[in-house]
């Protein structure tokens, strides 16, 4: 039943007591409902149609329309607690609405609002230009901001009792003859009959009847009293509406419209009403609010400086970002509690050791895992997206604050995180509280409060050096090792029994830059001092190129550097020409890389294929003097003992057909007036190093594979030499067939026959 009540309006404040006098309410009725159920099992059966009525057990089933009702959702919670009989017991107010008619008859009608005497007293009083404060004063806290307009009353309220019938049964038959609850208030007996009384009284004398109730769902545990309100009437009783929130509760049903007081005010009040409601609600009286560039804030008056910052709020939500901090590491507890992980900790072999690569091939193949992964996910993903809004709100909150807001967001923990996570509690669980491993260095970093927390670790496996097998009685030992390698001291090591520094240092290498810096400051250091032999010229003096000359740098090591051997990696000339010569020297290289006779040196193969040309530097402005040079860098580098220079001469013209330079052989001159130029060599240099070598000791090592010593084997002693000559003879010079030079070093050098050598 709706119906249209009209008023007229005298008072403008928040009091709700005037509106009490607009208000006409139904009389009120009262209906006792009982329902009574079976079994959770029988739920389809006691909604079982009878003859020619369709079955309508669906409605309540879980997929039904009806299973997710507040009412279905707290029966059905009731009867799994045992409590399978429900009274109910309810009354409905009407909805009405009621509409303010004054200003219905001033906008049809045109005549003036009956506004109160002393409402329009506080207006005049005001003047025509009150500042923001009078108007706060004289009318918004009287008043209020706003009036009603229209609004919708009723609403309905119930009684509902859940009851256990075989609790109330023993206790009926354990009092015997006692005296009711409604006789007695000392009896704990009670029956339905006293039920049914008590529920009809609830309307007549609630408190006294709630009283009851209450003492019998104490006394006997056999009852569920609950009470509920609905609609915009919340009161208990009908006639009392003396305050708002008997009439404006927060319900869903609540239908209220407000209209802001200034359409009451004259029109030069309108402007200064609405900046003083603003700033009487926004700023709640303590400063003025300023709106500029899309951004409003409140002038804060000097008695409250700090009227910007809302401390309450800014504080629960620092509070709630801390509940989010704690749920998320309930999340991430619950995770690595929950059976899923724990079932892969105990399924993770321990007989090796295991990195994140191979646990994260044993998550990878966990599908339980990676769902309830995901969940976690999901779950985090919802906390994530609450803090940051939350956070949003925070700074737009301390936005003008002297303080900044004071949280920490969570971290999210990724899929590298759970891995680690796993070796922790495999390798650093020996504590109460496990500590964080170290993959790097295979340790742990225990709790402060922890001496101890790592356990054993087993043994790496791997390729190469890597273990093959962990030891079977020991896992943190290493049991076997890869092909190549053997086991000593619980390591694998190379199949070499020691290090060739004893017999030949091969470890002094330049990098090719440094090699060309000390090269480019002609640096002494790399420098190898040889001996300069030439029959047919002399450095320093000028010689006719006609003819060509021979000359040679050796070292003479046999004699006088017998624990050296010696590596190069440039050669360098200073060739000087007369004024105006037309000839241009040319060289042909041999080198000797152990000493022996010439037959056993090799020629250097000059700008051909990959292999370095000679370089040619002026020395002085002249150009009479140039340095030639050819580096052969890390890449030539080869064994020297000594090296055979072979110079001629060629002449050099231009072709005027062509524009190129033409060589020629010089024709024999028998007369010195034609004479082509002279020459002259001021320097021949080597630049290289010296590596320490013991030819004795390398002598004893070939000894070892007829006669075993005590401190060797002959397969320790097999590999050492197999190594030193596989090292060695990758510094042979290139050609289509290398050089053997290890063999060149044991029969110069070690003075072995050939027979021994091969």
């Amino acid at each position: 039943m709706r119906r249209q009540c009209g008023t007229r309006l005298r008072g403008l404040g928040r009091a709700a007591a005037p509106w009490a006098t607009l208000l006409a309410l139904g009389l009120p009725g009262w209906v006792l409902a009982v329902s009574a159920t079976a079994a959770a099992a029988a739920l389809p059966e006691q909604h079982a149609p009878s003859a020619g009525q369709p079955p309508l057990d669906w409605l309540l089933t879980d997929r039904g329309p009806f299973h997710r009702a507040q009412e279905y959702a707290d029966f059905m919670e009731r009867y799994r607690q045992g409590f399978t009989t429900r009274y109910r017991i309810y009354r409905e107010f009407a909805r009405w609405k009621v509409n303010n008619l004054a200003l219905e008859r001033r906008d049809f009608f045109s005549l003036p609002l009956p506004l109160a005497p002393e409402f329009i007293r506080n207006i005049r009083l005001l003047g025509r230009r009150p500042n923001l404060q009078q108007v706060t004063e004289n009318l918004i806290k009287k008043y209020g901001t706003h009036f009603l307009l229209s609004a919708t009353l009723g609403g309905e309220e119930s009684l509902t009792i859940f009851v256990d019938k075989r609790k109330l049964s023993r206790k009926t038959e354990t009092a015997g003859s006692a005296p009711v609850v409604g006789g007695s208030g000392n009896s704990s007996a009670v029956s339905l009959e006293t039920l049914h009384q008590l529920a009809a009284s609830y309307f007549i004398d609630r408190e006294s009847t709630l009283r009851r109730l209450h003492h019998i769902q104490i006394a006997t545990g056999a009852i569920k009293v609950t009470e509920t309100r609905t609609g915009p009437l919340g009161c208990s009783n009908y006639d009392n509406l003396d305050s708002v929130s008997s009439v404006l509760v927060q319900s869903p049903e609540n239908k209220v419209q407000l209209l802001g007081l200034q359409v009451l005010l004259p029109e030069y009040l309108r402007e200064r009403f609405v900046a003083a409601a603003l700033s009487y609600i926004t700023c709640s009286s303590e400063g003025e609010l300023v709106c500029k560039e899309n951004d409003c804030w409140c002038k804060c008056s000097p008695t409250f400086p700090e009227c910007n910052c809302p401390d309450a709020d800014i504080q629960a939500m620092e509070d709630s970002l801390l509940q989010i901090q704690d749920s998320w590491v309930t999340h991430n507890r619950q995770f690595e509690e929950s059976e899923e992980f724990q079932a892969l900790l105990k399924r993770l072999p321990g007989d090796r050791f295991l990195n994140s690569t191979a646990i994260s091939q044993f998550w990878a193949m966990d599908t339980s895992l990676q769902h309830r992964y995901q969940q976690l996910g999901a779950s985090l993903k919802l906390l994530f997206k609450k803090t940051h809004r939350i956070v949003r709100r925070l700074f737009n909150l301390c936005k003008r604050c002297h303080r900044q807001p004071r949280f920490r967001l969570p971290k999210e923990r990724s899929l590298p995180y759970w891995w680690n996570r796993i070796q922790s509690l495999l390798y650093c669980g020996e504590s109460t509280f496990p500590g964080t491993f170290l993959e790097q260095s295979h340790s742990c970093t225990c709790p402060y409060d922890q001496s101890s927390c790592q356990g054993p670790i087993p043994c790496a496996l791997g390729e190469g050096p890597a273990c093959a097998h962990c030891a079977p009685d020991n896992s943190t030992r290493c049991g076997g090792c890869n092909p190549g390698y053997v086991l000593a001291q619980g390591l694998c090591r190379p199949e070499v029994a020691e290090s060739l520094e004893n017999f030949l240092g091969l470890e002094t290498d330049l990098q090719d830059l440094e090699l060309k810096y000390l090269l480019q400051k002609r640096d002494s250091r790399i420098e190898v001092h040889s001996i300069f032999i030439s029959n047919d010229m002399r450095l320093g003096s000028w010689f006719d190129p006609s003819w060509r000359k021979r000359m040679l740098l050796t070292l003479k090591s046999n004699k006088y550097k017998p624990g050296l051997v010696h590596v190069m990696l440039a050669l360098s000339l200073q060739i000087c020409l007369t004024k105006n010569s037309t000839l241009e020297p040319v060289m042909a290289i041999y080198v000797n890389p152990f000493g022996g006779s010439h037959s056993e040196s090799w020629f250097m193969p000059v700008n051909e294929g990959s292999f370095p040309d000679w370089e040619r530097t002026n020395v002085d402005a002249a150009a009479q003097c140039q340095n030639w040079t050819i580096t052969l860098g890390n890449r030539w580098k080869t064994f020297f003992e000594t090296v055979h220079v072979y110079l001629r001469s060629r002449i050099k013209s231009l072709d005027d057909s062509s524009n190129e330079t033409i060589y020629y052989e010089p024709l024999e001159m028998t007369d010195p007036s034609k004479n082509l130029g002279y020459m002259k060599i001021n320097t021949l240099q080597v630049f290289g190093y010296s590596l320490p070598f013991d030819p004795d000791a390398i002598r004893d090592l070939i000894l070892q594979l007829d006669y075993p010593y005590t401190q060797g084997s002959q397969d320790s002693a097999l590999l050492q030499l197999i190594e030193l000559r596989d090292r060695v003879n990758q510094l042979s010079p290139p050609g289509k067939v290398r050089l053997d030079l290890f063999s060149c070093l044991l029969r110069h050098r070690l003075k072995l026959a050939n027979n021994e050598v091969s």
